[in-house]
């Protein structure tokens, strides 16, 4: 009899979900797209006291969803420009339906036998789509910041037993400090991922050129003066321009003092999965030299949150970092793959999952394909907002992102680092009537319900920064959206009304895995 409850329980609430995601992404291309600032209504409704009684849980369910939609973000949409935010494909969504309904513990391969297999399949497809090392061993873990944090794991370990230095028996006093050098560019995670390992005093920062890449005469300088262990961190898309850093010399250089060269490729991995783009991207060429890559399935992937990837080229190295041993595990010569050496968590959500069925139904062919439509689409965009007066593109579209800036009537075009990025001095352009022009346009484009999009700062003055990551974003859309575009800075809102989320302090970089409120990327 329980179970025939239980079962009619199940039904009625698997309906009220079924029911509520087909109205919920069915109302993509019917109505216009919002956000709200309804904090205290949010909290009025979601918060307050644990109520001594329980209810009934469709009741609960019903209450929850029509108390939390007021406060969601647009994410889901391919109209969503907003950070480096991709959506979901069906099949993905499904799968993490599974997931939940299996609730598997991939710890270890006895714990979810079918789960530690689908991991172990799932890291072959990915080093043989982003053409690494077939040695490459993957984590799969939460997002980049895990991702990155497991890569610098691993190269501390290695640069300090080259120089003779166990840090996992020994720690970190009296080690050998390991140097740290990071593109200017470099994402939060990856200096907050060194400060974690114990490294953030010996982070220097590599100066970077007109569009965001790594310079490779400053890197040369700082190598010169570094003697003893090295950890090197380049990008594989900038944040907000999309560059990428020249990886070969890049690697080439490092490898020549002796170095580990760690890659944040949060979105960008993805281009390599396209021949053509890997042949055409300054930059990606040289990809495979790498001694680790961070990456994130949540953005260009489309399988929803939360989904990264970490992939290194020495196992060894990253077996040592995070390996742990107990009597009550199995013992590491049993031969068989086990998820949790390969990530910092043990208790952990079968993640792989979502992963093996999306590239299933893609194929190699097909993740070419939704990357590459992307890039074309996003060239697009900044080719018909390069055409308007007061309309600035900051940079070169290299992947899936665009850089934009305002100026305000009389509109004359703005000066452009480009032109002078050697001698490029930060108050020469500090200009507060293009920032507020720029907030301005933004703000008013993200209430029109056409598109959404966020802010940057990108060389201490601010930008809009649209992102093409969706797998649903087609022509129509972007058209749609630079129409809005142009409508909102020919006639913007008031200067006191200003973007959401507000511009508040904050780092020019922000990652996704931080969800932060005034940004994410």
């Amino acid at each position: 009899m329980w179970r025939a409850r239980n079962q009619d329980e199940l039904a009625s609430l698997f309906d009220i979900v079924v029911r509520h995601a087909l109205d919920y992404l069915g109302r993509d291309t019917k109505h216009p797209l919002s956000t709200h600032e309804a904090h205290q209504l949010l909290r009025t409704q979601l918060g307050g006291d644990l109520p001594a009684a329980g209810q009934g849980s469709t009741e609960v369910l019903e209450q929850f969803i029509a108390a939390a939609e007021p406060g969601l973000s647009p994410s889901t949409s391919g109209r969503f420009f907003g950070f480096v935010t991709g959506g979901a494909y069906p099949v993905a969504v499904a799968t993490e339906w599974l997931t939940s309904i299996w609730d598997q513990t991939p710890v270890l391969h006895v714990s979810s036998p079918a789960a530690a297999v689908v991991e172990e399949t799932v890291a072959g497809w990915l080093t043989q789509l982003f053409g690494l090392p077939t040695a490459t061993s993957v984590g799969i873990t939460t997002g980049c910041a895990a991702a990155n944090l497991i890569g610098l794991a691993a190269a501390r370990h290695h640069v300090l037993a080259a120089v003779g230095w166990d840090v996992g028996s020994a720690g970190l006093i009296g080690a050998p400090a390991p140097r740290v050098l990071a593109s200017r560019g470099c994402h939060v995670t990856v200096t907050r991922a060194a400060r974690l390992l114990g490294l953030g005093g010996q982070i220097h920062l590599v100066d970077t050129d007109e569009a965001g890449r790594m310079r490779l005469d400053h890197l040369a300088d700082l190598l010169a003066t570094t003697h003893g262990p090295l950890i090197v961190c380049g990008e594989v898309g900038n944040v907000d321009t999309g560059a990428v850093d020249p990886v070969a010399a890049v690697a080439e250089l490092t490898h020549a003092h002796g170095g580990w060269l760690h890659l944040d490729a949060a979105f960008g991995m993805w281009a390599a999965a396209s021949p053509r783009l890997r042949a055409t991207v300054p930059g990606l060429a040289g990809l495979d030299r790498a001694d680790s890559w961070a990456t994130d399935a949540h953005k260009w992937l489309n399988v929803p949150y939360d989904c990264g990837i970490a992939l290194c080229a020495h196992p060894a190295a990253h077996l040592a970092a995070l390996r742990a041993q107990a009597d009550y595990l199995p013992s590491a010569s049993d031969g068989v793959r086990h998820p949790m050496d390969y990530t910092p968590e043990m208790s952990r959500r079968a993640r792989a999952l979502v992963l093996w069925t999306t590239l299933r139904h893609l194929g190699a062919d097909g993740v070419a394909e939704l990357v590459e439509r992307c890039c074309a689409l996003a060239r697009r965009m900044a080719d018909q907002l390069a055409r308007v007066d007061g309309v600035t593109v900051l940079a070169e579209v290299t992947l899936n992102q665009v850089l934009v800036r305002f100026t305000p009537p009389p509109h004359g075009r703005s000066p452009d680092p480009r032109d002078a990025a050697a001698a490029w001095d930060p108050a020469a352009y500090e200009t507060p009537a293009e920032d507020a022009h720029t907030e301005a346009v933004v703000g008013a484009f993200q209430r029109g319900g056409v598109g959404w999009a966020s802010p940057t700062r990108w060389r201490g003055r601010t930008a809009l920064r649209l992102s093409v990551c969706n797998w649903q974003t087609d022509a129509a859309t972007v058209d749609a959206a630079v129409a809005a575009l142009v409508t909102a800075h020919r006639a913007p809102p008031p200067a006191a009304v200003t973007a959401h989320p507000p511009a508040l302090p904050r780092p020019s970089h922000p990652h996704d895995d931080d969800l932060i409120p005034e940004g994410t990327a």
